[in-house]
């Protein structure tokens, strides 16, 4: 039991449980599962631990780094793609930090066709209405995929399968992306020309200093009046007050949002039963033109194992070798 790995695995629901226990049932690790965050408050309970788990909403700034380090935690696991929420900076030479760069882009890509088509066929609206057997198609007005003009913002993974689920719709697709895929057989164009001529905007991208707001009430101006815009990435890449302002001017058509750039202290909670404390949340899951899922586009069988199996080759790997292929270096 003591050559056991140890691991912290914090911001745990049931699903991460049942994945991670089916993917060690070697019982190489020894991990005990807390519902909390990790933050600067509760990283007194990785004491004792060589590995600390972590998700999308976990906070691992300079001082939770500094704490780890003193208590002998030598790796940071993501189990997630995206790192932005890790001072990974000022983890370089403390403690190790890897994450899983692709667990499903089928997922995420499919939950983002998913959110477009109940939006622009509002289908989450005739689901109520048939609730009540109100069978009116009145106000249910939608319009065709095909021959519209998709802009894809990012063109990894995911970005890519977007495409093709878009072309399978008979879209015109074109792209953006800092460093674009040599093999591409579809347009790459500047972010002027997404914002100036697509009727729907997609993001794909990873959240950094440079992509932070890219979405902002000068971007919207510059946007088709109608834009449908579609975010399964991360929440910080649209200002949600800018989003608003342009929804309520009816120069944004609709909003399709499975993350929001302060959904920290919201999503992955039950917050039925409190006083809503995020009022510009409140108002966009308020206007009938915005769908608001709580960071769900990863939520799928084949992505669960995929990301329980890769967190835990991830360990033994860096714990044994000192690195690893999927090791995130400032």
């Amino acid at each position: 039991m003591s050559n056991k790995i140890k691991v912290a695995f914090f911001d745990a629901k049931d699903y991460d449980i049942a994945s991670f226990d089916k993917a060690n049932r070697s019982g190489d690790l020894k991990i005990k599962y807390f519902e909390t965050k990790l933050d600067e408050d509760t990283v007194k309970l990785a004491k004792g631990y060589d590995v600390v788990c972590v998700f999308v909403n976990d906070t691992v700034n300079e001082k939770v780094i500094n704490s780890l380090a003193k208590k002998g935690v030598k790796l940071i696991a993501l189990r997630c793609a995206g790192f932005n929420n890790v001072d990974v900076a000022h983890a370089a030479g403390k403690i190790g930090v890897v994450r899983v760069p692709a667990y499903s882009p089928y997922a995420v890509a499919e939950h983002a066709a998913a959110l477009l088509l109940t939006s622009i066929r509002r289908i989450h609206k005739s689901y109520i209405r048939t609730k009540d057997f109100n069978f009116s198609l009145n106000g249910l007005m939608g319009f065709d995929l095909h021959g519209k003009t998709v802009g894809v913002v990012g063109t990894g993974k995911i970005g890519r399968v977007f495409i093709d689920i878009c072309r399978g719709f008979g879209m015109n697709v074109i792209a953006y992306d800092k460093f674009p895929a040599k093999d591409a057989d579809y347009d790459y164009v500047d972010l002027k020309e997404i914002w100036k001529k697509s009727d729907i905007i997609s993001f794909h991208c990873p959240l950094t200093e440079e992509t932070y707001h890219m979405v902002d009430a000068a971007s919207i101006k510059n946007m088709k009046k109608g834009v449908v815009l579609v975010n399964t990435s991360r929440g910080a890449l649209i200002d949600a007050e800018a989003l608003l302002e342009g929804i309520r001017k009816r120069h944004i058509g609709a909003a399709c949002l499975d993350v929001y750039e302060e959904e920290a202290s919201v999503f992955f909670e039950d917050r039925s039963g409190h006083i809503f404390e995020d009022d510009t949340l409140a108002r966009l899951i308020s206007m009938p033109n915005v769908i608001v899922t709580s960071h769900q586009a990863f939520l799928t069988e084949e992505a669960l194992t995929n990301i329980a199996n890769t967190t835990i080759n991830n360990i033994n790997e860096f714990l044994k070798k000192g690195s690893c292929v999927n090791e995130v270096k400032a």
